[in-house]
């Protein structure tokens, strides 16, 4: 499904009955997720001058952007989370500290992030599943979540995931479990 077709498919912000509120949560710690993703590629962008990683970074930046652009049209300004400032900042860092280190070290992270991405729209979908509701939102989360998981096997091929150094398997933990903490804050902020 393309993601023009997709954004038609949303119901409008005003219509139909309310979102529940643990979707709400959900959907902000999306919004808040994909702008930091955004923000991660533009934080590679700004320090690596490696074209393959360059390449990489521009073709999923773009995705990550569409993923954004979705989410802007379905979630009300005023249910995003208050912590987005912080979230570019933490995101731009997410991405430009290991372009220092160089390419290795920008596939663990982007695997890192889309590992944790794939759980995180699983149990949503999941969850829409069991209680049979918004079949459209459960698309859009399908959707981004296959994108992501492709995003995590093109870096994981890149960057010979099976292979990482142990400080890299150490960075990717980190990742992950700052991943996990903003989804936290960003699902009550």
């Amino acid at each position: 499904m393309d993601v023009a077709a997709l954004d038609r498919s949303l119901p409008p912000r005003s219509a139909g009955p309310a979102l529940p509120a643990w979707l709400v949560a959900e959907l902000r710690s999306d919004h808040a997720g994909e702008t930091g993703a955004v923000m991660i590629y533009r934080g590679i962008l700004a320090i690596s001058r490696d074209p393959a990683v360059r390449d990489f970074t521009e073709r999923h930046k773009a995705t990550e952007q569409g993923h954004l652009d979705l989410l802007d049209a379905l979630l009300p300004p005023a249910d995003r989370s208050r912590l987005l400032p912080l979230w570019r900042v933490a995101g731009w860092l997410t991405g430009a500290l290991p372009a220092l280190f160089g390419p290795r070290a920008v596939f663990a992270t982007i695997d890192a992030v889309e590992s944790f991405v794939d759980h995180h729209h699983r149990a949503q979908i999941d969850r829409l599943d069991a209680e049979r509701i918004l079949p459209e939102i459960r698309a859009l989360l399908e959707h981004c979540r296959l994108e992501e998981v492709h995003h995590r096997d093109e870096a994981r091929e890149a960057g010979e995931g099976p292979r990482y150094s142990a400080a890299l398997r150490l960075w990717g933990r980190i990742v992950g479990a700052g991943s996990a903490a903003a989804v936290a804050a960003a699902k009550r902020i």
